[in-house]
């Protein structure tokens, strides 16, 4: 193939092959990182027929990672992160740190080095944020007390992860004498602790420098920059601008201060979200982070050699078990030790049962500096792989645990009597009390219609119970709790779920309860409107179309359009 072909044809056939094999990973329920990392290894020298360029591949990566960690510094949220401190940061801190040792400890049974070691198992202690928040938001969790501790966790382990970004490099040449680079060139000989305290001094003082030029001069000029942008009017100019940014502090970052790509790009998406551009920036660099974050996954993909599942195979059930096992059971006793509850420890706990970005960023790091050797970060890659693999089976577990539990509660708890009052009638069902349910039974309440609300999740009950409205725990689906809304008695119910498929099946269930009654339904497409109304909806709310009709009514109002009395 001519050397100047090389960058499209890898860029072809890694968008194919991610595409092919994404697809196929998804329609099995499983990930579609699964699907990526696979096309890598097919691309990859390991594998036969086509090869990726081994020089273009690494680049690729690099901008996919100065993406991924502008991504991640775009959606930091301190305040969600506040509101869990007391559980979220002891609690992440004292799991990574037993994930370490315990890297550490299958690596020293292997005879590596400690420096070998830490960077193993630093590299298994921290979980992939696409798969989990995917997890959360199909089980609708992410507006839960669960789901906050779960999504404040992985923020504390984003920025352990950031701080081991600068540290590692810095500590490399002063700690990684025993180890060989990728090249398979010998690392130079340790310094002692003299040589570490003045590696640390020399990058502390870099981090520092960057971090006051970014608050000084970074919170004013990005803002600024992307204020006049936006007021061009020109969408391109402003997408043009937000992938300037990202790039452009990166790649200065490490030409002026001397710190990585990542730490750059992570600084300059903390600082672009504090603009009130910040939800328009993110959605208009979505395509291309996620276009270079596929193309990481391939590149990453690339540097696995399946035959380590053969040539070490327990080696790798070890770094899976302690990704799957190890890892999550430290997650599951720290928070039982915080007083929770035994349901939302097994959901942390699961949640967390896998690696992914920043593992391959560390690992890669690692392997490029000569602190990792390749065999280990193959054990990472694979124990990625497979714990991405296993994570839907262990939720679907999770999830039919979940539901015998709350049938067994059921069926021994004493009834609750003031749950929904005997004398209602006339009344609104509103399934679900997330962020539309919440907001439409506040409404319903002040104009005065009686409410009564059904949500699985116990938190959303206790705050509906809080704002004194009836609410029935459970699933809406299930007959038992759907009789204890009165639904014989009411007048109508609004399904503000986003699952269109399940809210389809339990209208039909309702409808069959009581025909007269009026069902309303929130849908996302019009194949969710089509859906619910098939299955007995009386209207469907798109909510792009109702919006466009509100605009056109606000219109209509103004006085040139407005029409004049007769």
């Amino acid at each position: 193939m001519p050397h100047h072909t090389s960058l499209i044809a890898m860029l072809v056939f890694g968008f194919v092959l991610a595409f092919a094999l994404g697809a196929l990973a998804n329609r099995l329920r499983l990930s579609p990182l699964v699907g990526y990392l696979l096309a890598g290894v097919l691309a990859g020298p390991f594998t036969p027929g086509f090869v990726g360029d081994q020089a273009i591949a690494p680049q690729l990566a690099e901008i996919g990672v100065i993406l991924l960690m502008f991504g991640v510094g775009l959606h930091f949220s301190l305040r969600d992160l506040m509101s869990v401190k007391n559980i979220a940061i002891p609690g992440a801190i004292a799991q990574i740190a037993v994930a370490t040792l315990l890297g550490w400890g299958l690596a020293t049974l292997m005879g590596w080095p400690p420096v070998q070691g830490i960077v193993f198992g630093f590299s298994l202690a921290t979980a992939s944020t696409v798969v989990l928040l995917r997890a959360m938001e199909e089980r609708r969790l992410l507006d839960t007390r669960r789901g906050k501790i779960a999504v404040g966790w992985l923020i504390v382990e984003d920025l352990a992860c950031v701080v081991a970004l600068v540290l590692i490099p810095a500590l490399a040449g002063a700690l990684g004498g025993a180890g060989t680079g990728a090249d398979g060139a010998t690392a130079t000989a340790a310094p002692g602790a003299a040589g570490v305290l003045k590696a640390l001094a020399v990058t502390f003082g870099k981090v520092a420098a960057f971090v006051a030029f970014m608050l000084i001069v970074g919170r004013r000029a990005i803002p600024w920059v992307l204020e006049r942008v936006a007021g061009t009017g020109s969408r391109e100019l402003f997408t043009l601008a937000v992938l300037a940014i990202a790039m452009g502090v990166a790649f200065g970052s490490a030409e002026l201060f001397g710190v990585s790509f990542a730490l750059g790009a992570f600084f300059a998406g903390m600082l672009l979200n504090e603009s009130e551009f910040s939800h328009q920036a993110a959605q208009d660099s979505l395509p291309m982070r996620d276009a270079f974050a596929v193309l990481f996954f391939v590149s990453v993909g690339m540097l696995f050699d399946p035959g380590v599942l053969v040539q070490h195979p327990w080696q790798v059930l070890a770094t899976t078990l302690i990704i799957v096992v190890g890892k999550s059971a430290a997650a599951y006793a720290i928070v039982r030790a915080f007083g929770h509850p035994n349901a939302t420890a097994l959901t942390i706990s699961t949640s967390l049962a896998q690696i992914g970005e920043f593992a391959f960023i560390i690992a890669g790091l690692g392997l490029a500096l000569g602190i990792l050797p390749k065999d280990g970060h193959s054990l990472v890659l694979a124990g990625a792989l497979i714990s991405i693999m296993l994570n839907p089976i262990l939720f679907m577990v999770l999830d039919r645990w979940q539901a015998r539990e709350d049938a067994r509660i059921a069926a021994n708890a004493e009834p609750e009597p003031d749950v929904v009052p005997m004398d209602i009638g006339n009344h609104a069902i509103v399934v679900g009390y997330g962020r539309v349910g919440s907001q439409l039974a506040h409404l319903l309440k002040e104009r005065g219609v009686p409410i009564v609300v059904i949500e699985d999740d116990a938190d959303l009950v206790e705050q509906a119970r809080a704002a004194g409205l009836p609410a029935v725990r459970g699933n809406a689906a299930n007959r038992r709790v759907m009789l204890e809304a009165a639904p014989e008695r009411a007048k109508l119910a609004v399904f503000a779920i986003p699952q269109a498929l399940e809210a389809g099946e339990t209208i039909e269930r309702l409808k069959a309860l009581n025909p007269a009654i009026t069902v309303l339904a929130r849908a996302h497409s019009e194949t969710q409107v089509r859906h619910l109304l098939q299955h007995g909806a009386d209207a469907a709310v798109l909510a792009e179309r109702e919006l466009a009709y509100s605009l056109a009514e606000m219109v209509m109002a103004t006085p040139p359009y407005r029409p004049a009395r007769a």
